[in-house]
């Protein structure tokens, strides 16, 4: 019985590159139902096709379990990112009942306001420096399959799974700094838009958590965390740690909450 909620967002699925987690998200996207449907950017991975064309049949079954949703009535936003970003000409258009914007708000049932869009927008590296981000999007590849081989090490010794990337980006205080800039930079959107807070993607790294008294949200990704932002049917906004052998049953939530309601909020169990 799918696990239903009230909206879901997914972002960074990549589909066309080599080291994303598909067969997770079609799980996913098949063990859960949702009236509302963002797709946060980077859902396609452009960047990759255009170099070498990668398109396994699980992705064709991703894309058709995604119409299908729409056409059984799940209302689906596709807000393009940085790695998809050709298909923000069709922004403002419908195609098969998916409706393509740049930015939207959603309301949430308890009267929450949040602007939705990608996040590549704050991002200077990508916006001033695109040959850079591409370099980096090269390196993150390498490090993704070098990553793969010392976690296949690992679980032949019994230990558990360790992303070296997020390693990485914990140990480097430039990595952190850029997090920390790139929230503050989406808090002057919050304000300019005149909203309860943000949901984006880009990233990499999914949380919910409080910054200047507004609630920034970010969906993660399906390359590593394999993670996704939802709204329940109180309204309440959470993360889904998806793993496939411990997919989603409850509702659960995580006890680190801040006082107030803009907390970081678990919609299920990470072991």
């Amino acid at each position: 019985m799918p696990q239903h909620f009230r909206s879901i967002w997914i972002s960074d699925t990549h589909l066309g590159g080599r080291n994303v987690k598909s067969a997770d998200l079609y799980e996913f996207l098949k063990d859960t139902e949702s009236e509302y449907l963002y797709l946060v950017g980077d859902i396609l991975d452009l960047w990759k096709l255009k170099r070498k064309w990668y398109w396994p049949e699980i992705n064709t079954r991703i894309v058709n379990l995604i119409l299908r949703k729409a056409a059984q009535g799940t209302k689906i936003f596709y807000l393009p990112g940085n790695h998809d970003a050709m298909i923000r000409q069709y922004c403002g258009s419908e195609f098969n009942g998916i409706k393509v914007c740049s930015d939207i708000v959603h309301t949430t049932v308890d009267g929450g306001r949040f602007l939705v869009q990608h996040g590549d927008q704050f991002d200077c590296i990508v916006q001033q420096n695109e040959w850079l981000a591409n370099i980096g999007s090269i390196l993150y590849d390498v490090l993704l399959v070098v990553n793969r081989w010392y976690n296949h090490l690992r679980r032949l010794r019994g230990r558990g799974y360790f992303s070296i990337s997020a390693w990485l980006k914990h140990k480097c205080k430039r990595a952190v700094n850029y997090m920390g800039d790139f929230e503050l930079t989406l808090v002057r959107e919050i304000r300019k838009h005149q909203v309860d807070g943000i949901i984006c993607g880009h990233i990499h790294r999914a949380g919910i958590k409080s910054v200047d008294s507004f609630l920034y949200s970010n969906s993660g990704d399906w390359v590593e965390s394999c993670t996704a932002l939802a709204e329940n049917s109180h309204g309440t906004l959470g993360i889904i740690y998806w793993v496939s052998e411990n997919p989603v049953k409850d509702m659960v939530t995580n006890l680190e909450y801040e006082k107030n309601r803009y907390s970081d909020r678990c919609l299920a169990p990470t072991n």
